[in-house]
Formats: structure tokens, sequence, C-alpha cells
């Protein structure tokens, strides 16, 4: 079973690295053999001889006995062989150890008895088939559960009940339950571990232990190549030389006895999924069964069009949130009541105050029985909502979601950047309380969509025209956005004019959410299998055809589609939406120094919002880009009419390029201001634009879209934006000086250079390019030199001749690297000789988190 995690900006699912090898530990318990080496044989002995007079019991799913530092699990004899998800997280850390309420792992487990002694065994369900065919043997011949850990049965108690020492369990590192890889350990010390506690409930069984982790001064920290990354890709773990006692807490919850009839997955509705490879089907071919996560809701009145559920979905605050942000929790946990009641169910999702120790001195965040909203005190930007689900049926069991203290910083820029100047609250930082709890409100209601379910959809604020993103009445009622799952975070595209109410420029739910609740969650009157629901959930899904905000993104289609994007708003014609995002951060600039000045307190703020308004600027010029080689998607199933994949208009692709070159390629004026460049660095201003505009470039010569425009001439002829005329297009706007005969600014010969190095990176670099691109680029570089040649007799301004003069050198190289130039007779006529440049390629990372697959 495996635990998916997705984040807000950016969101990935986190995968859990194998293990280390685990050590052995020095001692084991008295009547025990050493783990991996049975030397001491199991003896059975007498119940009171082993449960004595001061043993502390504690009766559940199993009786939990502590006596002194061992525990003893008793099993009741109904209970072997029955599966049990077990649930590992961080319950406590050291500073730099990760952090409290962290995902360690999960996976199912049965207790199963052989002989004198008893297997943890680790159950898979990756591969199925019927029981009740023959080739469900095969299938248990090639999926044989893994043993943990083995135990002697220490003595047999009343009804043939078994009970084993599980002390070593929980002290000694046991390689599946580790936390090594997330802490990023290099040893584990055994004498410095110990079991804190261990309780007992009706369904379940959770046990903390103090485990010590060493890294030592003269190994590396990092386990495994890299070692384990954090949101964002921040590494999180120990230093070398450091020592570390973290709490480690497990939950065993025993999974229903019925398990909840699965939901098949479409791919045209966007919901996690679990997989499993069916080879009980009669096909010629083993099918993969796909079945989405959901929570398991059944209505008290089946009757009803709208009822509660017999058990409600509740999610608890954490004790540690901050108390003025408490209520703003709960509002993001309930704001998806509204789409529930789309499915039929009322009050389904609820938000509750976590108890205190008074009230349920057993209750902690940590039990898999509860859903907590968890606050860490990390300096990480950030939240992810991951959940855990029955890996036979996709019924989530239980979540965690973490907010990341420092997420409302994020929170803040994004939302000073782009709606600063639609909301006067936004005029001076800090934000006002008010304001952050609506945007912490959005930040829990996104995760907690993830916990419900719900992938991402990148494609849905595209489906909206862009003018009804400027209709105060349109958006008070829809959104900027279908869906709070997209990556479309405030309403950039608006205009003062336009008049929005503040409340309305953050995401809300959305019709999609409600749609996609409904198709998820709605019980389907006389559906007895999954087989009978697929009919019912087709129509639905084909309710797209006629509604677009209803779509869902086409996998095949991600990097390919301009309306899959994400930090987009509106439609997939970025070109008008990005020239009013523009004049949105026109604005913002103008406001910057004004909003972020607090007498006495160093220019911070002011540095950091810059960058950010920097990255907004090229992150909205990538929209653009991505017009050009697109291709419009819609996920279809066979019977819908038209195909998935089209063209995006070729005239609408070169009006993508005549944009770029107009505004992304010409230095953004609004933004360099001397009063605040002068208070924030020294130097820096050119190296900032170059930075973003090569991003701009590297993206739009990307190999990949390079490669789909030749593609899409050989198939849709002349209906494509041929990739010649294309290279030939981006080359005159960017050189377009040559043709006037204008003197070429520092930023511009900053950009040119990065298109020289850009091609010769492409050319020979460590993959040069193979295909048709390379002899379009030889062309285009060739031709360029051809024209400066023309143009340099005419060219008066020294730094501009000097530039062009090495720009000819520079592609000489790139098209012959061995090239090695013979310095020139300098003659009146010809005072400049010519030089070298270097190279450089970037990949821009901006600000925002990118889509996890």
């Amino acid at each position: 079973m495996k635990l998916q995690t997705v984040y807000l900006c950016a969101l990935a699912l986190v995968l859990l690295t194998p293990m280390t090898q685990a050590q052995e530990p020095p001692g084991a318990p008295a009547g025990q053999e050493r783990p991996g080496r049975p030397d001491v044989q199991p003896q059975i002995r007498p119940y009171d001889r082993v449960i004595t007079k001061d043993v502390k019991s504690d009766a559940g799913v199993f009786t939990v006995h502590q006596l002194k530092e061992k525990y003893f699990y008793e099993i009741p004899k109904a209970e072997l062989g029955k599966e049990f998800l077990l649930v590992t997280q961080i319950a406590r850390t050291t500073l730099g150890a990760g952090y409290g309420g962290q995902a360690v792992g999960n996976r199912v487990v049965k207790w199963e008895r052989v002989g004198d002694r008893i297997m943890l065994r680790s159950v898979s369900y990756q591969v199925v088939a019927d029981r009740s065919q023959p080739i469900s043997r095969a299938v248990d011949a090639a999926n044989n559960s893994t043993i943990i850990m083995a135990f002697n049965i220490e003595a047999l108690g009343p009804n043939d009940s078994v009970v084993i020492d599980v002390s070593r369990l929980f002290t000694s590192e046991v390689t599946e339950l580790s936390a090594r890889t997330r802490i990023r350990a290099r040893g584990f010390d055994a004498s410095r571990s110990y079991i804190e506690r261990a309780v007992s409930f009706p369904t379940n069984i959770e046990v903390e232990a103090t485990h010590t982790f060493t890294s030592p001064p003269e190994t590396a920290p990092a386990a495994g190549p890299q070692g384990p990354q954090g949101p964002r890709g921040i590494q999180q773990g120990m230093q070398p030389g450091t020592n570390a006692s973290i709490v480690m807490h497990y939950s065993m919850v025993k999974l229903p006895e019925h398990p909840m009839m699965p939901r098949i997955a479409d791919e045209r509705v966007g919901y996690f999924s679990v997989n499993q490879m069916d080879f009980g089907k009669d096909e010629h071919r083993a099918p993969q069964r796909t079945y989405i996560t959901r929570w398991r809701l059944e209505k008290k009145d089946p009757s009803a069009a709208l009822s509660e559920p017999v058990k409600p979905i509740v999610y608890y605050v954490d004790p540690a949130t901050p108390r003025k942000w408490v209520a703003a929790v709960k509002r993001g946990i309930e704001k998806w009541q509204e789409a529930f009641e789309e499915a039929g169910f009322r009050k389904a999702i609820i938000a509750r105050d976590a108890p205190t120790s008074e009230d349920d001195p057993d209750w902690s965040p940590e039990d898999a029985r509860y859903s907590v909203i968890r606050w860490l005190p990390s300096t990480i930007e950030n939240a992810s909502g991951p959940h855990i689900h029955d890996p036979r049926t996709g019924e989530i069991l239980e979540s965690d979601i973490q907010m990341y203290h420092n997420v409302m910083n994020l929170a803040r820029d994004w939302y000073f950047v782009q709606v600063g100047s639609l909301d006067p609250r936004a005029a001076k930082l800090p934000l006002p309380d008010e304001l952050m709890g609506q945007l912490i409100e959005y930040v829990v209601a996104h995760e907690v969509g993830h916990t419900l379910g719900f992938q991402h959809n990148m494609k849905a604020s595209s489906t909206y025209p862009l003018a009804k993103v400027r209709d105060r009445e349109w958006v008070k009622k829809m959104g900027h956005t279908p869906t709070l799952m997209d990556y479309s975070r405030f309403n950039y595209v608006a205009q003062p004019e336009d008049k929005i109410d503040v409340a309305d420029l953050i995401p809300k739910i959305g019709p999609y959410d409600r749609w996609a609740t409904k198709w998820g969650y709605q019980p389907i009157a006389g559906a007895k299998t999954s087989e009978d629901e697929k009919k019912t959930l087709d129509e639905w899904a084909r309710e797209q055809d006629k509604t677009p905000w209803l779509r869902f993104s086409t996998a095949d289609a991600r990097g390919s589609d301009p309306g899959d994007l994400t930090e987009a708003v509106g439609d997939a014609d970025a070109v008008e939406a990005t020239r009013l995002g523009l004049k949105n951060l026109e604005r913002v600039a103008g406001m910057l120094l004004t909003a972020t000045s607090k007498p006495g307190e160093p220019y911070d703020d002011l540095e950091e919002l810059y960058g950010r308004i920097l990255s907004q600027w090229a992150l909205e010029m990538n929209h653009v880009t991505a017009i050009v080689g697109g291709l419009n998607s819609q996920q279809k199933h066979s019977g819908q009419e038209g195909v998935r994949f089209s063209l995006v208009p070729k005239e609408k692709q070169m009006d993508a390029v005549r944009f770029l070159n107009d505004s992304a390629f010409a230095a953004p004026a609004w933004v360099l201001k001397p009063e605040i460049l002068r208070r924030i660095e020294p130097t820096g201003a050119l190296d900032r634009i170059r930075a973003s505009q090569s991003r701009i470039l590297g993206s739009l010569l990307s190999s990949t879209r390079v490669a789909r425009m030749i593609e899409q001439e050989a198939i849709d002829g002349a209906a494509a934006y041929k990739a010649v005329d294309f290279f030939a297009d981006v080359r005159r706007g960017i050189w377009r000086e040559l043709e006037a005969g204008l003197k070429i600014d520092p930023y511009r010969r900053n950009l040119q250079r990065a298109y020289l190095e850009l091609l010769a990176e492409k050319l020979n670099g460590r993959t040069p390019a193979t295909d048709d691109s390379r002899a379009i680029m030889r062309g285009e570089l060739r031709g360029l030199s051809a024209t400066i040649g023309q143009v340099l007799p005419r060219v008066t301004d020294r730094a501009t001749r000097l530039h062009l003069e090495d720009t000819r050198d520079q592609i000489a190289k790139t098209l012959d690297p061995k090239f090695a130039p013979v310095a020139p007779t300098v003659t009146p006529a010809q005072p400049f000789g010519r030089g070298l440049d270097d190279d450089e390629t970037g990949c821009w990372p901006d600000y925002a988190i990118r889509r996890e697959q």
C-alpha cells in the first residue's frame, strides 16, 4: 500500500526510498532468538509465568501487557491472519531531524502462526486474482508475503490466544519501519532506544518509542544517492557529527472486515487511485484494475435525496495551531460541505477541536483513527495533504495534513504580487489578520481536497472565457477558476475597473469540485458491484462534452496543452491574459516601496518581493511560450465525438511569438527602478533580467517543443506552424536592431548572448540535436552571421560593434567547435577584431511549486 502525498504549490507524491540495512541490536530479550538467527528454540511457558501479577494490562483488539521495560501482545486466535494497516510517523524529533507529524510509511500486515512462532508479514495487493480461479495459485506463488519479524510464542492464553514479546519490534531498527532515510541518519543506537507507551483500543494499537539515530562526523549524512527531500526539494535531515532522539509513533489499525465496494477510476475525472493487476479476469491479458481513493460515506436515510452520513469525515485541528488561525483552519475543512451536498450528503465533513488531555488522556494526533490538520514549526513554505487508504478498495482511512508555518509567507507573497493592486488591504505589509485568515482557509481547503481523493486539475482555469474572469457577477457565483484543485492562485487578470469583490479574488469551491464530488461519492441506486456502476459513471463523465469547466487534465497532454498550466488564470489565450497580468504587475511594482517600508527595519521584504515580481513576470511569459507547438486536448473515451488532441491554430502561435518578441525580450522598464535597485543591491539588475529572459527563451526553444512542431508539420501539413519559420521569427525578433541599424543596449546584448549560448548548447552540448532542428539552427546561425557582416560597416556605436564582431566569432566557434580565430589585421576602416563568447543554458525554477506526478 502506498502513501500518496500532494503539495500545494507544485505539489509531488512523496515516495519512500528503500531503507539501508538495519543494524542488529546488541542484545535480544531473554527467551527470544536473535533477529534472523533461530538458535534459541521456542519454549512455551505457563501463562501466569509470563503474564504475572506485576504486569499492567490494557485490553483492546489485542491485549497489551507491560512488565517493566518489556511489552507483550496477547493476540486472540480470531485475529490471527486478519489484515491490519501499520502506519509509522515521527511524533517528536530533535531539531534538524525531520518534523513532528512527518510520515515515515504504511503497510498492510498480518500476524500468522507457524508452529510455536508468530510471523509478522507484509502483505501486497499489487497483483490479485479471484480465489476461485486456478490462476490465484500462481499469483500467490509470485506474491509471497515478506516476513518483517518472527516472534517465539511465550505463552498460550485463554481461548487459545498467543502471547509474544514485541519489545524488539519497537526498540531495534526494523528496515520496513525505520525513519533512517527520512531523517538522513547513518546509524541506530539500540542502547538509547526504548518504548514509551503502548495503548490498545477496540480496532487499533498505538505505540510510541524513542529511537536514537547517529550521523558520525567522518561519514556523509546522505542516506541513498541524494538523501530524502521535503517539499520543494529542500533537504531535511541530520548533519554529520550529530545524534537525534526521535519519538516514533506506530498505529496498527484493523482493516475493515467488510471491504468497501470500490469505484472504478476514469481518466476524465481527477481522483487519486490504487492499481491492481487482476489475473482473475477472463481476458487475453491481465487488465490493470484502477479504483479511486475515497472515504466510505453511507447515508443514514438511503431514500433521502440529502442525508447526513452514518459516519462523517472528521478532521481535528492540531492543538499546536496558533489560536488566531483555528477558525480559518476549520472554515477550510468545512468549505467542502457544499460539494458533498451535490453528492447527496449533508454535513459530510466536520472540523473539531482536538480534545484536551483532561478530556481524553489517550488521544494523540498520530493515532491512525484520527485525521488531523498538523501545524508544523518549519520554515518550509508549503503544505501537503497525504492520505492513507485500503489497498484492496481505495477506501481512505485517515489523513494528516501538514501545514508548515511559513506557508503564510508564501501565501502573502503570491497575494501581494498577483492581486495586491486590486485589494486595498494589501497596500501595506504585513497583511491584516482578516486577509491572512482567508489565505490560510484557502490553503487548508486545497489540501483537504487532496485528502478527499482529488488530484490537481491544472486544466480547469483555462476552461473559463477570459471575459468571464473579469465579470463581477460570474466570479462571485463561479469563481475565477472552476476548482480549488488548480494552481490558479489569485485572479491577476481582473482589472481595477472590473470592481471584483476582494473576497472573490481567492479561489473557492467551484463547479468542477461539486461535479467531481458527485461523480466519486454519490451512491448509485441498484449497483451491487463496481461493474454495475460503470454505465452511470460514463454518462456523468460525458457531461464534460457540453460543459467545458467540468473537464480534467489529459494525462498524455501534459507539457503540450497550453491550457494545462500551473499558476494560469483564464482561457488558453495566454497572450491577452498576460497583457492584463502585466498591467497589475506594473501597478504592484509602483506600490512596492511604500508597502514594504518599515522604519528601523532592513529592506528584506523589499528584496524578496522584488524578486517575486520578476518571477511572476517570467511565469506569465512562459504561459505564452506554451502556445507555440501546442495541442488543445480533451480526455475522451470511445463513443465520444472528435479527437483528443487538436493543433493550436497557426495564427495564434505566430501571435504568441510576436508578443514574446515585443514584451518578454524587451527589458521591463517598469521594474528597473533605481529607487528600488539602489536599496537592495549594488549590482545585479542586468543579471536578474538576463536570467529571467534566458529562462523564457529556453522554454520557447525547448527541444520537446521543436520536436512537436516538426512532427506537426509532417502530420498536419499547411495547418502547422513550421519549425523553420518559427526559428526565423524568433531570430528576427531577438536581433531586430540589425534591420533598423540601431544601437544595442546592455539588456539586449545579454539576451542575444543568451540566444547564442542556447543554440551552441543544443548543437554541441552533452545531448546535441540529431533531428531537423540541427539543420535549422545551423542555418539560422549562418544567416545571422551573414546579416551582421552586412550591417557592421554602418555601425557607429563602439559597444554595439564589439558585440557584433564577438557574435560572429561565437557563431564560427559553434558551427565548428575546433575553429580557432586568427587575430585580424587591424586597419583604420576595420578597427575592431572578433572575439569569442562562452556558453550557458538555463532552466528556470520559478518560485511556484511545480506539479508532482
